[in-house]
């Protein structure tokens, strides 16, 4: 019996040099995946794992993200171990042993996960996912530094240094130590308080932000970008703030839901390489950055019988949304017996109105900003009312020396109130256009367009253009190679958006009195080039 006892003995200390022996040959060995997604705690949620347990962590290897994150602590006893809250099982960490918390299991049956099984087991059977080490601030004196030297020293003696992709913490003292110690590791800092240019000058690898401080800072962005900084986000979860930050080039997108974010980069634009150039979050309030937009004035054409205005009341920016409102009032007309209109057959109407019965806004970027050859994105919930007209479209930036329709004009969306269901997508040119009856468009059907956000989009090269609701192509323009009569869009376009009343094709079926204000809400605009 004795014999058999020394033997196991033998064995089970062979078995840990094999161990040791592998992870020091495994160095070296691990090229992190090509994507975005990192498991916040590893991936957890889709299978009902515990938090930080080496099953997620395994789970999330499986999923191929670029990274798995956990969380390190120190008992009271120096073990680090591997676990989110200060407490565990309403035992404080800091002040209990590791064998005292470890009496209690994960819900999962493993063992409280000491940061030495923890590494071990990411470096096994893994060449593809970084470890993103969050190291936990003490608020005890002197703690840091010592938590953070001891992290140090289990990476370099298991040999893991090239599988923690980066070390991340609260603790800007943490972070500065572990520079200190090795200049080549990679620091993200998680509290959202320092500008980029500050990591900067202090050598720190990247931000680490939850995203609502990139929203309410997107001049971050960019910033961080010029620094050369990474920028990873937390904790994003739902489509519409995942999109957003692959929208703007995230390097890191830190996430519960792993596979949802791998659905959303398949979907997003920034996979089909369009890179976003310009865009309005509307993350601010009042007027409409006036940097980015301009108004239109008045009466325009088309028989209308809105007035344009730039008051708040028809143009507004509020809890992240722009609003354009159309409201029944009188307003003076401005160009009452105008020379200019009345001499022209088709605008000799605008001359003839005193006041107007209507007000509405049309925002242009047209003298700020215009492309050639782009991908288009508006996501918007419609106005509903019979007379109602809102568009969201283009125009030729040689509008005013060549004229219309030469200019060529591009709807990326028009609806009109009388047809509650239906949504349309035309060009205009001097060879195809709505007044000789040639106009190219189609029409699509759009459920709850006055209840849900759509997203209207144009993807536009220079042999055709798509015209897309809701991720589906539903017009396909092809470039003809004849001449600018029938493709005049090899040139710089700008962006309007507008809500008409009336007009001759939104008042065809007359004007519901009883649906006024009424407003089109826009939660964004992006716009993507190659």
């Amino acid at each position: 019996m004795r014999n058999l006892i020394i033997l196991a003995i033998l064995i089970g200390l062979l078995h840990a040099c094999n161990i040791s022996s592998n992870l020091s040959s495994k160095k070296n060995t691990i090229t992190f995946a090509n994507n975005e997604v990192v498991a916040h705690r590893g991936a957890w949620k889709t299978k009902g794992l515990p938090q930080n347990s080496i099953a997620s962590l395994k789970n999330a290897i499986d999923l191929n993200c670029t990274g798995s994150e956990f969380d390190v602590r120190m008992t009271a006893d120096d073990v680090l171990i591997v676990t989110h809250d200060g407490d565990y099982h309403e035992l404080i960490i800091e002040e209990s042993t590791y064998a005292e918390l470890a009496k209690f299991q994960l819900p999962n049956g493993e063992k409280l996960p000491t940061l030495k099984d923890y590494l071990i087991a990411g470096m096994t059977e893994n060449d593809s996912t970084g470890l993103v080490c969050e190291i936990k601030p003490s608020q005890e004196e002197g703690r840091n530094i010592k938590i953070a030297n001891k992290v140090m020293a289990l990476v370099e003696d298991l040999n893991a240094e090239n599988y923690i992709s980066y070390y991340i913490s609260f603790s800007y003292e943490i972070l500065k130590k572990i520079r200190e110690i090795n200049p080549l590791a990679k620091t993200l800092y998680l509290d959202g308080s320092k500008k980029p240019e500050a990591l900067k000058f202090d050598g720190i690898t990247g931000l680490d932000y939850h995203f609502s401080e990139f929203k309410n800072h997107p001049d971050w962005i960019k910033k961080s970008k010029d620094y050369g900084l990474i920028l990873n986000a937390w904790t994003a979860n739902e489509t519409e703030d995942i999109d957003w930050l692959l929208a703007n080039g995230f390097d890191l997108i830190t996430t519960d839901n792993p596979e949802l974010v791998f659905e959303r980069i398949k979907e997003s634009p920034t996979s089909q390489d369009w890179k976003l150039v310009w865009s309005d979050e509307f993350n601010y309030s009042g007027k409409p950055d006036s940097t980015k937009w301009g108004y239109s004035y008045g009466f325009l054409s088309n028989r209308e019988e809105q007035y344009y205005t730039d008051n708040l009341n028809n143009a507004r920016v509020e809890n992240g949304l722009l609003t354009i409102e159309t409201r029944k009032e009188k307003i003076v007309n401005a160009q009452y017996k105008s020379d200019e209109f009345k001499n022209k057959s088709w605008l000799k109407y605008i001359a003839a109105i005193d006041t107007a019965k209507y007000t509405s806004a049309r925002l242009t970027t047209a003298g700020l900003a215009s492309w050639k050859y782009a991908r288009i994105e508006v996501k918007a919930k419609l106005p509903r009312g019979v007379g109602l007209w809102p568009a969201i479209w283009m125009l030729g930036e040689n509008r005013k020396e060549v004229g219309w329709p030469k200019c060529g004009e591009i709807d990326i969306m028009e609806h009109v109130g009388f047809n509650p269901d239906s949504i349309f997508g035309t060009i205009h040119t001097e060879a195809y256009n709505h007044m000789k009856k040639t106009e190219k468009g189609k029409s699509i059907y759009i459920e709850k367009p006055y209840d849900n956000y759509h997203v209207f989009a144009l993807e536009w090269t220079p042999e055709k253009m798509d015209f897309i609701l809701d991720g589906v192509v539903y017009n396909h323009i092809k470039n003809e190679h004849k001449t600018v009569a029938e493709w005049p869009f090899d040139q710089k376009f700008y962006l309007i958006l507008n809500v008409a009343v009336g007009g001759m094709l939104g008042g065809q079926k007359g004007i519901a009195d009883d649906i006024f204000p009424n407003q089109m809400m826009i939660d964004y605009v992006r716009v993507y080039q190659k």
